[in-house]
């Protein structure tokens, strides 16, 4: 029924009832008309103020879901009469609380290999570790170890098994940077390899100078390190090749350049003290770039960064110094850097250098902040047993 029908229908029906023949001063149907559309009115105007709170409160909810960096609390929206409602601030989200503090690279404390992610493994029979890295491509980790019979090289796979055994009963072992090559002496020789998937391949052999031993790599070639302080000599790997001939005013190497070239140290000047220089193994490790300056260590603890400007080694004055190696001339500017290299440096790919100290402490050093006059201080390192020195592993994929 329409509202024009509803109203004739009720104008006819009082109508009806009234008894008087003059006409009404108000009409009882008007009258009831208008009451009801004023009521409805209010019933519609009261219910879109309603919806108009609740559109409001929803709203709000929903901008306050979707602000970026506001409170990640959960908001609470309300719907309903609002009188004697005082919403509360909503919770604020806390930071969750700091873990243990990893170092940035792998650590070998006692007889547990502790990685920059978190993850332990027990190294099984392994003994005293001396120095370890990664390997690329994840293929695990090498380690050394000291035994009353020799030297020990450990290959640990990635997937959790136990450390396998490469070499035992060496005099010396030395690994290249990279991780892919490997020479130790044995006995009158040495010898060298090359390391993939945990296996050593293409070995080859070469009478070895008395008192020798293999300390590191340019390249293919293997450098020697003569007993005491009698130099340093190259033998390159190709069959029946022998060791060239000794460099005596070579007193330490420290790592190679993209170019091939050596960082080391030689005797320069007068009295003949210890300086930064640049080898050519090609020729014998001459030095092509000498600096001298500040007075240096021969102990040959040290290492150069994987950008290759910065050589982190010890001072005369047992703590170590930090040297800009694109700046290497005629002298050398080097920078206080903390406690003294008791062990290897190992550098991460953000440029960090890492080593321990006398203490046992784990030092970490910033090129940026040493050269705006930090010193660099050792930190604890929590499990590690009394007597125990950590090992820094370092990183061949940096």
């Amino acid at each position: 029924m329409t509202e024009d029908e509803l109203e004739r229908a009720l104008r006819e029906t009082l109508a009806g009832r009234v008894a008087a023949p003059q006409p009404l001063a108000a009409d009882p149907a008007a009258v009831a008309l208008r009451r009801a559309r004023r009521s409805g009115r209010r019933r519609a105007l009261t219910g879109l103020a309603l919806a108009g709170v609740a559109t409001v409160l929803v709203t709000a909810g929903m901008a306050q879901l979707g602000e970026p960096g506001g409170n990640r609390g959960t908001p609470t929206v309300v719907l309903g009469d609002p009188r004697g409602f005082s919403p509360a601030p909503l919770s604020t989200a806390t930071a969750p609380s700091p873990g243990p503090v990893r170092a940035e690279l792998d650590l070998i404390l006692g007889s547990r290999l502790e990685t920059s992610g978190g993850e332990q493994q027990e190294l099984t029979n392994v003994g005293p570790v001396e120095r370890a890295q990664r390997l690329p491509d994840a293929g695990g980790w090498l380690m050394t170890s000291a035994t009353p019979a020799g030297r020990t090289l450990w290959w640990l796979p990635p997937n959790g098994t136990p450390p396998q055994v490469l070499l035992a009963g060496a005099d010396a072992v030395a690994v290249a940077a990279n991780g892919r090559q490997v020479s130790w002496r044995d006995g009158p020789k040495l010898h060298a390899a090359g390391l993939v998937g945990g296996q050593l391949i293409a070995a080859n052999e070469t009478p070895a100078p008395a008192g020798a031993e293999p300390v590191g790599f340019a390249g293919d070639a293997v450098l020697i390190r003569q007993p005491g302080r009698s130099g340093f000599a190259t033998w390159s790997r190709t069959a029946g090749a022998r060791p060239g001939p000794t460099a005596p005013n070579v007193l330490a190497v420290y790592g190679e350049l993209p170019d091939g070239r050596v960082v080391g140290l030689v005797t320069a000047g007068r009295p003949g003290r210890p300086c930064v220089a640049l080898l050519d193994p090609a020729r014998g490790l001459t030095p092509v770039r000498t600096g001298c300056g500040p007075e240096l260590a021969v102990d040959g603890l040290g290492a150069i960064s994987w950008d290759q400007r910065w050589l982190l080694l010890n001072g005369a004055g047992r703590a170590a110094l930090l040297v800009d190696l694109r700046t290497l001339g005629a002298t050398v500017t080097a920078h206080p850097a903390g406690p003294a290299v008791v062990a290897g440096v190992a550098w991460t790919a953000a440029g960090v250098a890492m080593h321990v100290d006398a203490t046992g402490g784990l030092v970490r050093v910033r090129p940026d902040r040493v050269l705006d006059g930090e010193r660099p201080t050792a930190s604890t390192i929590d499990g590690v047993a009394p007597g125990d020195r950590p090992v820094v592993v370092a990183d061949a994929g940096a």
